[in-house]
């Protein structure tokens, strides 16, 4: 089998991971192998202290790969900050990024491999050589586009002469927090980037598409709008099954409630599956899990033309993040026949 997943940081991060265990666990049962690609979401990608940082590409890779620090669920394990102390004693800006001391020696890689000309896709196919998985399925990291398509939210600003501002994502999700509204999401370069290498066929080739639960404006949102991925996804035989990314009103983790808002979507179950829409009605889906305290939701997508059911959706470890995977996998099954 081989699946194919759309993919923000955190939240995807830890669903594939479980999604790879549960995998593992079919090749030990059946001696059946698989094979996951993951398209992962590039528009969260900045330059910083002259360095590009990836933060999705790598919160996947290390993830996956066992170096990441899940307690934070992003940099690296085991991590030290001297470098981030001399910048600040420096003076230097931003002070409200920090990159530790492990994470700079990816970041340093890539920087000199794209500088030497190489593209972001066969960057990251090298970076993701060390962070190589350690399981039976055979894994593959490709980002969205190795073309520019940087997200950056418009907010409020008396100053402006306009009356507001456009910050690039990172500084409104880490330095603001999120905590002013967002009054539009607004993807630079998306409209001229072209999918990288690789991310069509494996949207094509797949015999299941899987949307994780990741954000769905500012991560799935962005892979989304790279065109040709939503045709592709249109005319994929393969199924299509997401997991929401939020329960009982709210996001598992961060401030996706405030970017929703932006595009006029309420942070419920139900309104994310519809902002997405059924593929058989021109949208992404055919089938959506909702969280077992999100029922009521049911009726509701399923009126709007996708298959839904209710499970657990918390993942409060591996296990649970398998036990995730294998109920989505069992919903592709049922939608794809």
């Amino acid at each position: 089998m081989h699946l194919t997943a759309l993919s923000g940081g955190i939240g995807g991060a830890r669903f594939l991971r479980g999604l790879l265990t549960h995998l593992d666990d079919d090749t030990r049962r059946s001696g059946r192998r698989h094979a996951l690609t993951t398209i992962v979401n590039t528009a969260d990608d900045m330059w910083m202290f002259g360095l590009r940082v990836c933060p999705d590409l790598d919160t996947v890779m290390y993830t996956l790969g066992g170096g990441i620090d899940d307690d934070r669920g992003w940099g690296r394990a085991d991590e030290s900050w001297q470098a981030k102390a001399e910048l600040a004693a420096y003076g230097v800006e931003p002070s409200w990024f920090g990159l530790g001391d492990r994470d700079l020696a990816t970041h340093i890689v890539r920087t000199q491999m794209l500088g030497a000309g190489y593209p972001l896709s066969a960057v990251t196919a090298a970076l993701a050589d060390r962070w190589r998985p350690p399981y039976d399925t055979e894994v593959r990291l490709l980002p969205m586009s190795d073309d520019r398509a940087e997200t950056h939210v418009v907010v409020d600003d008396e100053s402006s002469p306009a009356g507001r501002r456009a910050v690039h994502f990172q500084e409104y999700w880490v330095r603001m927090r999120a905590a002013v509204p967002a009054r539009e999401v607004v993807v630079v370069g998306q409209a001229e980037a072209t999918p990288a290498p690789g991310v069509l066929d494996a949207i094509a080739s797949a015999d299941v598409l899987l949307v994780p639960p990741s954000n769905p404006v500012v991560s799935v949102g962005t892979i989304l709008g790279v065109p040709g991925v939503q045709a592709a996804i249109a005319g994929a035989a393969a199924p299509v099954v997401g997991l929401s990314p939020v329960i009982g009103g709210r996001p598992v983790r961060g401030m996706a409630d405030a970017v929703l808002a932006a595009v006029g979507v309420d942070a419920t179950a139900d309104a994310v599956a519809a902002h997405y829409g059924a593929r058989s009605a021109g949208g992404l889906l055919d089938g959506w899990l909702v969280d077992s305290s999100d029922k009521s939701s049911v009726d509701v997508v399923e009126a709007a033309g996708v298959v839904c059911r209710s499970v657990p959706l918390l993942m409060t470890d591996v296990p649970a993040a398998a036990a995730m995977a294998a109920e989505a996998l069992d919903l592709a099954r049922e939608v794809g026949r």
